[in-house]
């Protein structure tokens, strides 16, 4: 969108200002599959995992299919 010019912002500005776009809540979003993916794990290891994904400034997915891949790597 940067190169929109002046009256392409502005007629995008008036579009959202007067519509609301519609919401799909029937599918979880990103945070809240986050949190079913660490609730099916016990208390000390979804810590484990959100701590390691804030170090890493990644997503608890992100971590968890890291330490996957690091273990399939090891089988021959």
């Amino acid at each position: 969108m940067a190169d929109m010019t002046d009256e392409e912002y502005d007629a995008l500005d008036e579009l959202w200002t007067k519509t609301t776009p519609k919401v799909n809540f029937s599918r979880p979003g990103v945070f809240a599959r986050q949190r079913y993916l660490l609730d099916c794990l016990d208390t000390v290891t979804a810590n484990y995992i959100q701590a390691c994904a804030e170090a890493a400034n990644q997503t608890p997915a992100q971590v968890i299919g890291k330490m996957v891949r690091e273990k399939i790597a090891v089988f021959p």
